[in-house]
């Protein structure tokens, strides 16, 4: 198998984005800090809104833990994929419209437990069995009640409990609804799905949170050309500074200074700091004066979780025309699930997923052991499977500039993390999906943040300057028009 995990040396070169005029000299400034989705949201929002706006990026790529990679000769997102919420309602809606990039709806339903159709499953136990699709079917509705039963545990208890420990009580109570042998291995997927929804272990995620995000309608429509070209198409015309890795941000009564690992500074009026939290809980950057401790515990208590993916490059398909290739275990650890790419986007490309525990054991492993052990397990399904001709592996976890994939609710802290987490601190401004009350771990609740944050910072520097109504607000154009999008379900 031949690796290709290294960016493509044309694409990179391709990139081009413009400097920012001067403009007038008053004109207010600000410094993002981070760019991905909810940063470049942000700068391209306040820039439109006639601010300096300078950009900050540490990688040599722009997107964050949106990486779009196409070394195979064809976009495969290592990082985010979907769009949760095919809607007009989704913030993001009116961008991937206007720029006519097609979706792939995988579901139409909105739970976190079915963001794929029942009917696009394939699951298979460890000696290559196909479970029948009925108890599949069954082993959801059971899967189901159990939840609602939690929901009566969680309101006896005025204290968290994690998920494990809620479903161990209702088992406890109802031991009808425990199931043996194949069912048991069929709910243990189903919870092994749930986990993967938060990219942690059901004993970590927080009972009373887990619910608490807003699923926008529409069901999950997958990015079939990937997400990139949405990031360029907002970064257009931005000041944006690669390799560029913030160190320490120094906060004044008029205004702040940033500094970067080779010890350059940049000065503006405010900040927007729009880093994965991952970045923030481990204290890579240094923030003078130190950030008021409700920010501190903000940052401390949210949970992130780890979920990567080992892509698989076939030069043929040979596997069922499923959206979802499953294997089922006693433990939801040893249960695992494929995404067929060739069903969406027509590329013969499997894709391993693995989350929480099992996630960061794989991540210990170097990128051919990982591909080896992705293509093992698809091997206990497919006996006679073909070997991969390429493969791509992701490290969310270790690298240093995300630490993480995405947010989720840890046991005993409450569900407001997210919005301490992004209450302005002075003129330094919160965004990103760990900023996100209503739709966190998503790239439209990363985007909408990059919006709020531009907005609450337009506000507050203007206000000193005096010239609140000299300016555009942040949403103007980009909220003014909407194209539908375009979606296909094959």
């Amino acid at each position: 198998m031949e690796s290709r995990n290294k960016s493509s040396p044309k694409l990179t070169t391709a990139l081009c984005y413009g400097n920012v005029s001067s403009g007038q000299e008053r004109s207010p400034s600000v410094i993002v800090i981070g760019g991905g989705m909810a940063g470049i949201a942000a700068a391209r929002a306040l820039q439109d809104a006639s601010f300096q706006v300078v950009l900050l990026e540490s990688r040599e790529r722009l997107g964050g833990r949106i990486h779009t990679d196409y070394s195979f000769g064809f976009p495969v997102d290592m990082g985010a994929s979907w769009l949760h919420g095919v809607s007009k309602e989704n913030p993001l809606a009116s961008v991937i419209g206007r720029l006519g990039l097609p979706l792939y709806r995988t579901s139409g339903d909105n739970s976190v437990l079915y963001d794929h159709d029942l009917e696009s499953y394939a699951l298979f136990d460890m000696d290559g069995t196909q479970v029948p699709q009925e108890l599949v079917t069954k082993v959801g509705q059971v899967f189901e009640n159990i939840l609602l039963e939690t929901n009566k545990v969680r309101n006896e208890f005025s204290e968290d409990m994690s998920i494990q420990r809620g479903l161990s009580i209702v088992f406890e109570r109802k031991p009808e609804l425990r199931l043996e042998g194949l069912a048991h291995k069929v709910l243990q997927w189903y919870l092994c799905r749930m986990e993967g929804w938060f990219a942690a272990d059901s004993d970590t995620i927080s009972l009373n949170g887990w619910d608490q995000e807003i699923l926008l309608p529409g069901g999950h429509g997958l990015m079939v050309r990937g997400y990139l070209p949405v990031i360029h198409t907002l970064a257009k015309g931005l000041d944006i500074r690669l390799g560029h890795r913030v160190t320490k941000v120094v906060r004044r009564y008029n205004g702040v200074k940033v500094t970067v690992e080779n010890g350059k500074s940049f000065t503006a009026d405010a900040a927007v700091i729009a880093v994965p939290l991952g970045v923030l809980k481990s204290k890579r950057i240094l923030f003078e004066p130190k950030l008021p401790d409700w920010k501190e515990a903000a940052i401390a208590e949210l949970g992130v979780g780890l979920e990567n993916k080992i892509i698989l490059h076939f030069e043929n398909v040979f596997w069922p025309n499923v959206e979802f290739l499953g294997v089922v275990a006693d433990t939801s650890y040893g249960c695992s699930y494929f995404l067929n790419l060739h069903k969406a986007a027509r590329h013969p490309v499997l894709v391993y997923m693995p989350s929480g525990r099992l996630a960061k054991d794989i991540e210990k492993m170097s990128d051919e052991a990982t591909a080896n052990f992705a293509f093992e397990q698809l091997k206990k399904i497919l006996p006679d499977a073909s070997s991969p001709i390429q493969y791509l592996v992701s490290r969310w976890g270790s690298d240093i500039d995300s630490l993480g994939s995405y947010s989720y609710d840890q046991v005993g802290k409450p569900h407001e993390l997210y919005e301490m987490l992004r209450v302005p601190v002075d003129n330094l401004f919160f965004a990103g999906e760990a900023t996100s009350v209503n739709y966190p771990g998503s790239v439209h609740g990363a985007f909408s943040t990059g919006m709020m944050a531009a907005e609450d910072c337009r506000m507050r520097v203007l206000e000193r300057y005096g010239e609140l109504d000299l300016f555009q607000p942040v949403m103007g154009e980009m909220a003014s028009f909407t194209i539908p999008l375009q979606i296909s379900r094959m």
